[in-house]
């Protein structure tokens, strides 16, 4: 056995980040930002009101008090939109509308909840002062000339793309969504909807990579099923290597007779291929290359459904998340106490236990870990937010505190009583 991060690393040498190219604003959302953005057009580029009310002059307020109220003549109304024509002169007011440009002469807005019309909307009274700058956006306000809109390595937002529509822009040059190719095999396996066979097996594998890719915001592609026959294996991995930026395969890469995988990725990435026994639990069997032809790296994960999940999470995530050209490569992990105690014994392999993990009300990570540790229970996978990376011992206690992956972060969930958190343990 190999420990985990030596195959990292293996991978990750093996992975370059995407060339960069531009993509329509609207479908950038994810991707990572290739060079900074510079801002040519300040935000906002006028004066503007940030309320619905009257500009005035702040001169002509500065005794304004409910005991002695100052009448004031409107003289016009500034809609959002359209040019700022009127003027405030001594003793005026323009009506004017949130976003609308200040006219000239103003230098102040009275929302219009503290004021009084009269004389048919002729006159606004206002009783009291109104100090220069209030409820005004000035030029420049959000987003001055100059100023760096986004900085290279940024995965967009809604927002970024917002401040990027701000200043015009039709485009942006990202690292590009990686595609992605989606591969089961083994002859035992059988496509959703079809019966099944005797001694043959529903291919969930696929169904949850392809899931989990476009989960991460990449673009996934569905390759099928192929049995356990070389030459149909290396027909796949070729035509996939033409039209993906990766490629995941899901069996033939353990021991057995029928292992596959391991044997066509020796034959078609030379010397880049390595088949590994990382010292893990689950997901011990691991193989990847670099196919020759394309140069398109391949991930041979385990055929056992939770193995292949855990693989993804240590290997394909952090490896595809530098091809997109993300800086930050890991999930999150925190330090938790553990609700219930964990029993092992020593194997040499650090362990990767299915686990709820939340936090109280006092702001305390716990963690409970799930009954049902087998590589092949997915209903626990899918049950869990997190995974408990217990090094090798005999295990722990509870109370003691460990460290936590998490790998649903959108599940995590504040509770009063950590032992009532997540799944029956």
């Amino acid at each position: 056995m190999i420990p985990l991060d030596e195959a990292r690393a293996f991978v990750l040498s093996s992975c370059r980040a995407l060339p960069a190219r531009s993509v329509a604003l609207d479908d950038a959302l994810g991707c990572v930002c290739a060079f900074p953005v510079v801002a040519t057009e300040p935000v906002p580029p006028f004066v503007n009101s940030s309320m619905d009310g009257y500009a005035v002059r702040a001169v002509d307020l500065e005794d304004a008090s409910p005991a002695s109220p100052v009448p004031l003549a409107v003289v016009g109304t500034v809609l959002a939109g359209s040019p700022a024509q009127p003027v405030v002169g001594p003793g005026e007011a323009v009506r004017i509308m949130t976003g609308a440009p200040l006219p000239a002469g103003a230098d102040a807005v009275c929302m219009l909840e503290a004021c009084v019309t009269g004389s048919g909307g002729s006159v606004v009274v206002i009783d009291g002062a109104v100090g220069p700058g209030t409820f005004l956006r000035h030029v420049g306000q959000d987003v001055a000339v100059g100023d760096t809109v986004v900085d290279a390595g940024v995965e967009l937002t809604p927002a970024h793309l917002g401040s990027l529509a701000n200043q015009g822009a039709a485009e942006v040059v990202v690292h590009p969504r990686p595609r992605i190719g989606v591969l089961s095999t083994g002859d035992e396996l059988v496509e959703t909807g079809l019966p099944l066979s005797p001694g043959g097996i529903r291919d969930a594998n696929r169904h949850s990579l392809l899931s989990v890719v476009r989960q991460q915001g990449w673009d996934p592609v569905d390759l099928g099923i192929v049995g356990d026959d070389d030459r149909a294996v290396a027909t796949a991995l070729d035509e996939a290597g033409a039209r993906c930026d990766a490629v995941l395969t899901s069996g033939g890469v353990s021991v057995g007779d029928a292992d596959v995988v391991k044997s066509v990725l020796r034959e078609r990435c030379g010397g880049t291929m390595r088949w590994m026994q990382v010292a893990i639990r689950p997901a011990k069997p691991f193989a990847f290359g670099v196919l020759e032809a394309s140069g398109t790296p391949v991930f041979g994960l385990p055929g056992n459904p939770v193995s292949a999940l855990v693989s993804f999470e240590l290997f394909v995530r952090p490896a595809v998340r530098l091809m997109a050209g993300y800086p930050g490569l890991e999930r999150l992990t925190v330090p938790a106490q553990l609700v219930g105690p964990i029993e092992r014994r020593p194997d040499g392999k650090t362990h990767f236990v299915r686990s709820v993990l939340s936090l109280d009300d006092e702001g305390a990570w716990w963690v409970r870990p799930l009954l049902g540790q087998e590589s092949h229970q997915l209903a626990v996978m899918a049950a869990a937010n997190a995974l408990i990376e217990l090094p090798d011992g005999d295990g722990v206690a509870r109370g003691d505190v460990v460290r936590v992956v998490v790998i649903a972060p959108d599940r995590l969930e504040v509770v009063p009583d950590p032992d009532r958190a997540g799944a029956p343990a």
